[in-house]
């Protein structure tokens, strides 16, 4: 267990692996925590020295209560730790919340930055995506946590994955209730939705000049495949992937194609050939 300290503010992370190999940090979605990779450490720290951390609002972090703030909050206490371990620069991936951290972060602090791994992201918080936060954020007023299970998800992930694990879903549900029913989760969980709504980087992304790949997974009904087709277009020399038959939670999925991805990307010497 490590905790930074930012403005008087415990902020937690885990660095695992040997600090020899490449340095891997590894952003949240907005409703995981640095618990929520421990399935895929085991390879991962095969390969990398790996950098996991709890935004504000989530996991063991500090809790903003009463406090309104924008994703430009998560970016500066990213530059902050990473000057704290004196890791600089470093491939990073994230996910939904968390890649939109990253690409907010890569724009701002390029030099912070090795390679970008996006999935499930998008340039901005579109208004799509703005009334289901808004639809979340209605469900957890209500203290109900089989109703904000029930809103928030199974949108997570694709149909034929839900279907198919049935009877994991369920349990799910009954692990979860008590969490979703707390009301400094829920009250959390609206401070993280709300903290993105201003989120917009489409004007810094022609000068981002790092090595990019773009996840897509083509049954995503939260970041559908138009948000990174327009990354991918607007992002020189970007490389695009889309994986079939998973939803916005691809990495849960398929995870041997998730660890793939990581390992083959940031791990090749090169990312231009002439052949």
């Amino acid at each position: 267990m490590s905790i930074f300290d930012y403005n008087g503010k415990p902020i937690y992370y885990e660095l695992d692996g040997n600090p020899d190999k490449p340095k891997l940090l590894i952003l949240n979605g907005i409703m995981m925590s640095t618990r929520s990779w421990v399935p895929f450490m085991n390879t991962l720290t095969e390969h990398f020295q790996v950098l996991r951390m709890d935004f504000f609002d989530q996991g063991q972090s500090h809790k903003l209560v009463g406090q309104s703030y924008t994703h430009e909050i998560q970016i500066e206490l990213m530059k902050d730790l990473l000057d704290y371990l004196n890791i600089k620069p470093i491939n990073i991936v994230g996910i939904s919340y968390g890649g939109n951290a990253a690409l907010a972060f890569a724009c701002k602090y390029p030099d912070y930055v090795n390679r970008l791994m996006l999935f499930n992201s998008a340039a901005y918080t579109t208004p799509w995506l703005k009334d289901i936060g808004d639809g979340w954020i209605k469900a957890g007023a209500t203290r109900d946590g089989s109703l904000y299970y029930k809103v928030t998800i199974p949108t997570i992930y694709s149909a034929k994955y839900y279907e198919e694990r049935l009877d994991w879903m369920r349990a799910r549900e009954r692990i979860l209730y008590p969490v979703f029913s707390n009301p400094d989760f829920l009250d959390a969980m609206e401070r993280l939705t709300r903290s993105a709504e201003p989120y917009d980087v489409r004007n810094k992304l022609k000068d981002l000049n790092k090595p990019v790949m773009i996840i897509s997974a083509e049954q995503d009904t939260l970041t559908p495949l138009k948000d990174q087709e327009f990354l991918h277009q607007s992002i020189k020399n970007s490389l695009w992937i889309k994986l079939p038959e998973v939803g916005h939670a691809s990495m849960y999925e398929n995870p041997l194609i998730f660890t793939s991805l990581i390992t083959g990307f940031f791990l090749v010497k090169d990312t231009q050939y002439t052949i």
